[in-house]
């Protein structure tokens, strides 16, 4: 998503969109009424339905993944709409324009910013840009700052004044002199009151009032508090459906076989050892697979096995990580790249410093893989000229879209079910999920029965889409005051998001350069995408510059950061509450770093040790986080929590490595993630702050990464610059 693109389509959508408004918006609503009303319900403000048993259904347009968002999400429109909240549900929104999320664009592109004489037109203008351009994703930690504060509060908020309306009118008295409270919409004067259930009939037929007023945060009951979350119940007792765990009658199963290595084609295959397996339905050849469908997986899988295929290499040129490191190391050295960031004359004040003044460092990340704990799977149904699709994707209207694209159907004629992800991290979006491309001719060779693709963990693990191998180049020159006079980086950017280089330090004189870099190695989004490298590259280069300057890496940044802004609060937060500065056991060693992403500031202090082995032992993980507004502390707690487990699995274990151009890790023993028994004890503290709404699933990870390798340094003097930590270190014992 690019402001650009919001900000050029909402002006064009806004000129066309004001002749033929009326029935434009009708034609929507008539559409969302007959997706989701049921007999006794109703919808409200577009995104809620009362049932006359006053149960209230929040439609949420993002993917459960475990985040808890689908809980914030309603108790921001419960919270604004006074409902009883035993009696608030969630559905994800259906797959379709109609719930394309117009509040993610507004939020993305104007923020909070209002236009009081045109915002119903601005309004307008995003609500169609979204269904233009399929937009219903989840990811970039924007459910509950755009989605939530943008548009379920103002949700919550309209049907509110639609239900006081109604009672307005049936009783014959003012609007203003009726409250509303836990489900109950009173009129104290004349003691009258009545259900949401009873009313939401007549508010159903009333037009959407828009700026109806919100709630200032001192008048929340429920928000800021931690309700049990919805999920929970269904995910404890067993009963959630995950989409391995969908059913169908009569449905069948698929497993493939990919090119070893990307890019790859598929050349040559004796497909007879497969179809000569019991029970095999079809074998098919794709472009760069092969595919078995048969009753069972199991009985897929194996014919896959047994399939005999030869396949290219593609345009593969980095077939291990030798060549890796020195294609990087070349692109490093090029001329051309792009200026993100000019201040000042860094050249010459790098140059005017003495040679001992002078820092200079290379770090390297390699490519991750999301190892989900779910198995990669989609299942459709090719039936009746239709194709219905089932799946946790992360972005269900993106993926419709994808769908359409790949079965040259028509959008009428394709249909995408929504479901919950056991995990995804960015892997299952449309532009990473190949999967889609095979499931569309998987359909058809089934057709009319429902087929379900599971890819092995092999398959997975060897064809995901990774988060990207990069490198930078860092140089930096100190005054006589240790501080920095000149900063300069070159850094390859992968294709994905280019984010994150941006410094929070107060130096004179920066040049940060990119350079655009690729290999034939698919990639795609990954947790905190780009900020997770420019974290480590930044947080680890700003400890080296504090050990040259022999100042202490805390004080170091404080004295860096802007006196009275948020990230100086924040850092100065975590030292207090890690004891920064009190006695460690010997050999132990603390490490600190703070970074910026999604609007959220999050600072870590690590505390670590080394085993007899010389692997890192890590006893503690405090973390302050300004995230501006807590909705749910319990799932905002456990947010940062996981991204700090992830970033600390990812930083000492976990890399995808190539041998002849292919993947060599194949499972869980081969890229092995942080377990319980590994895990640190972790404090997460919240401070407060008047500042914007930041997101939470994400920014816990950034500074995880070089907090635990400034840690290590401090204890035993081994400088990693090069991750995982498990190989770095190898490497120099």
């Amino acid at each position: 998503m690019r402001r650009r693109t919001f900000l050029f389509g909402s002006a064009a959508a806004a000129g066309g969109l004001v002749l033929g408004y009326r029935a434009w918006a009708a034609s929507y609503e008539r559409a969302a009424i007959g997706q989701v009303q049921g007999e006794g319900e109703h919808l409200l403000a577009g995104w809620l339905k009362i049932s006359t048993d006053d149960t209230v259904t929040v439609y949420v347009p993002h993917i459960d993944m475990g985040q808890g968002t689908h809980t914030a999400l309603a108790m921001l429109a419960a919270e604004e709409l006074d409902a009883d909240w035993s009696k608030v549900r969630t559905e994800r929104a259906p797959g379709e324009k109609t719930f394309a999320n117009q509040f993610l664009a507004r939020g993305w592109i104007i923020e909070d910013r209002k236009f009081p004489l045109v915002d119903g037109a601005v309004d307008m203008a995003f609500e169609e840009i979204a269904r233009v351009i399929d937009l219903q994703i989840t990811g970039g930690s924007t459910a509950v700052r755009m989605t939530g504060r943008f548009g379920m509060r103002r949700v919550g908020a309209a049907a509110r004044a639609m239900l006081v309306t109604a009672a307005a009118t049936r009783w014959s008295v003012p609007a203003a002199q009726i409250s509303v409270r836990d489900g109950i919409v009173s009129d104290q004067a004349s003691g009258r009151s009545a259900r949401f259930g009873e009313l939401a009939e007549a508010a159903a037929r009333l037009p959407v009032p828009h700026g109806a007023p919100l709630k200032q945060p001192g008048e929340w009951r429920i928000a800021g508090t931690s309700p049990g979350r919805l999920d929970i119940p269904a995910k404890t007792d067993g009963s959630f459906g995950y989409g391995i765990d969908l059913k169908l009658p009569d449905m069948l199963y698929a497993a493939l076989r990919s090119a070893p290595v990307h890019g790859g084609r598929l050349i040559d295959a004796d497909l007879a050892p497969a179809k000569a397996i019991s029970g095999v339905v079809d074998v098919l050849p794709l472009d760069n697979a092969a595919a078995v469908v048969a009753p069972s997986w199991w009985q897929a899988r194996r014919a896959v096995d047994a399939l005999e295929l030869r396949f290219s290499n593609g345009d593969a040129k980095v077939l291990d990580g030798i060549a890796l490191h020195a294609a990087q190391d070349r692109a490093l050295s090029e001329i051309d790249g792009t200026d993100m960031v000019d201040i000042g004359d860094t050249v010459e004040a790098f140059e005017a410093a003495a040679e001992t003044r002078r820092v200079t460092a290379t770090y390297r990340v390699p490519y991750l893989h999301h190892a989900a704990m779910e198995p990669i799977n989609i299942t459709a149904q090719f039936a009746e000229g239709r194709l219905t699709v089932w799946g946790g994707e992360q972005d269900a209207l993106g993926t419709k879209a994808k769908l359409v694209e790949l079965s040259g159907l028509s959008g009428d004629a394709v249909t995408f079910h929504g479901l919950a992800a056991g995990g995804s991290f960015g892997r299952r979006i449309p532009v990473s999920a190949d999967y889609l491309d095979q499931i569309v001719p998987l359909a058809r060779a089934a057709s009319p029965r429902p087929v379900k693709l599971i890819l092995s963990r092999e398959e997975e693990f060897t064809h995901g889409a990774y988060r990207p191998a990069l490198a930078t180049v860092m140089k930096a020159s100190l005054g006589r005051d240790g501080r920095p006079t000149a900063w300069l980086q070159t850094f390859l950017a992968g294709p994905t998001r280019n984010e994150g280089f941006a410094l929070p330090y107060t130096i004179a004189n920066q040049s940060i350069r990119a350079i655009d870099f690729a290999t034939h190695v698919r990639t795609g989004t990954w947790r905190a995408v780009a900020h997770t490298q420019h974290a480590f590259w930044m947080e680890s280069f700003v400890d080296e510059l504090a050990h040259s300057a022999g100042q202490d890496p805390f004080e170091y940044r404080r004295s860096l950061l802007p006196a009275g802004s948020r990230e100086r609060k924040v850092l100065e937060t975590v030292a207090e509450k890690a004891g920064w500065g009190t006695a460690l056991p010997t050999g132990h060693g603390r490490g600190i770093a703070i970074a910026e992403s999604y609007g959220t500031i999050v600072a870590e202090v690590v505390e670590v040790s080394l085993r007899p082995d010389g692997m890192p032992h890590v006893h503690r993980v405090v973390a302050v986080v300004d995230c501006g507004t807590v909705i749910h502390p319990d799932t905002a707690r456990a947010q940062v929590e996981g991204a700090i487990l992830m970033g600390l699995g990812a930083a000492l274990f976990e890399e995808i490595t190539l041998d002849a151009g292919a993947v060599v890790e194949a499972n869980f023993p081969d890229y092995p993630i942080m377990t319980m028994a590994e895990a640190p004890i972790i404090e997460v503290h919240f401070v407060a702050s008047d500042g914007a709404w930041g997101g939470l699933g994400e920014p816990g990870l950034p500074p995880a990464a070089p907090a635990l390798c400034n840690a290590l340094f401090a204890a035993g003097g081994k400088r990693v610059r090069s991750l995982p930590i498990r190989r770095a270190l190898e490497q120099t014992s």
